[in-house]
C-alpha cells in the first residue's frame, strides 16, 4: 500500500499559494490604475468634445433626437466608447500576469474591434450632421423652387445612407452582405431607371422630358435669381445656426458617469 505524502502536498499548495498572492495583488493594482486612468480619459475627451461645440455641431443631424431617450449626448458616447476600450486593455493587462489564458485572447478580439467601432459612431454623426447642414443650405438656396424640397430632402437621405454603409463596412459586420446590399441598391435604382425608359416607356419618358424641360425653362429665370441670392441666404442661414448655438444651454464640464 502506497503512502500519501501529505507534507510534500501541502508545501506544493503553500509554494503555489505564494506565488498566486503577488500576482493577484499585482492585478489588483492594475484594474485600479486602469480604472482611474479611464475615467480620466473619459472626461478630459468629454470636455475637449464640449469646448470645441462638438455636440452643437451635431445636433443638426438628428443625432440629438436619436439619443434624446438615454442620458447621453453624442460626445458623452464616444467618452465611453474610449472609456471602455483603456478598461479592456487594462483587464488584458491584468489578466496577462496569470500567464496565456483564453480570457486575454478573447480580451484581444474586443479591443481590436472597439476602435473600428469608435471611428463608426463617428463616421455616423458626421454623416448626419453634414447632410442636415446640406439640407438646410439647399432648402434656403433653392426655398422658390416647386422641387427644391425634394432635391434638399435627396441630398440629405444620401449622405446618410452613404454615412451607414460606410460606418458598417468600418466595424467589418458580414462586409460581403453590406458591399453586396449597396450595390444592389445602385442596380435596383439604375435597372429600375432602363426598365422605365426601355421597357416600353420611351414615349412616356419622352412626354415626362418635355414637360420638365418646359417646367425648367420656366423656372429658368427664378433658378438665376435664387442663385444670385444664395451666399445671402446661406450667410444669413449660417446666422440664426450661431444664434440657435448659443442659445443651447452647455451643459457642466464636470458629469457624473455611472459605470
Amino acid at each position: 500500500m502506497e503512502s500519501v505524502d501529505f507534507t510534500g502536498g501541502l508545501e506544493q499548495a503553500w509554494a503555489s499559494f505564494i506565488t498566486f498572492v503577488p500576482k493577484l495583488l499585482l492585478a489588483a493594482i492594475v484594474l485600479v490604475v486602469g480604472y482611474f486612468i479611464a475615467k480620466l480619459l473619459c472626461k478630459g475627451l468629454d470636455a475637449l468634445l464640449e469646448r470645441v461645440g462638438f455636440d452643437r455641431l451635431v445636433e443638426r443631424g438628428g443625432v440629438k433626437r436619436a439619443l434624446s431617450r438615454t442620458r447621453y449626448d453624442a460626445s458623452d458616447l464616444l467618452s465611453k466608447v474610449l472609456f471602455y476600450t483603456v478598461i479592456l486593455l487594462t483587464l488584458q493587462f491584468a489578466f496577462g500576469i496569470f500567464g496565456p489564458n483564453p480570457v486575454s485572447d478573447l480580451l484581444s478580439s474586443l479591443i481590436a474591434f472597439l476602435p473600428n467601432l469608435f471611428v463608426a459612431v463617428l463616421i455616423v454623426i458626421v454623416a448626419s450632421a453634414v447632410a442636415a447642414a446640406v439640407k438646410d443650405i439647399l432648402a434656403a438656396t433653392m426655398a422658390g423652387l416647386t422641387y427644391g424640397r425634394l432635391l434638399s430632402n435627396l441630398a440629405a437621405i444620401a449622405i446618410v445612407i452613404t454615412g451607414i454603409f460606410a460606418a458598417l463596412n468600418q466595424i467589418n459586420i458580414a462586409p460581403a452582405i453590406v458591399n453586396g446590399l449597396f450595390y444592389a441598391t445602385l442596380a435596383v435604382v439604375a435597372g429600375s431607371a432602363i426598365v422605365a425608359i426601355g421597357g416600353g416607356g420611351i414615349v412616356p419618358m419622352r412626354a415626362r422630358w418635355e414637360r420638365a424641360l418646359d417646367r425648367i425653362e420656366r423656372e429658368a429665370p427664378r433658378v438665376s435669381e435664387r442663385l444670385r441670392e444664395a451666399p445671402d441666404r446661406t450667410r444669413e442661414r449660417a446666422e440664426t445656426w450661431k444664434e440657435e448655438a448659443r442659445t443651447i444651454p452647455r451643459p457642466q464640464d464636470e458629469r457624473t458617469f455611472t459605470e
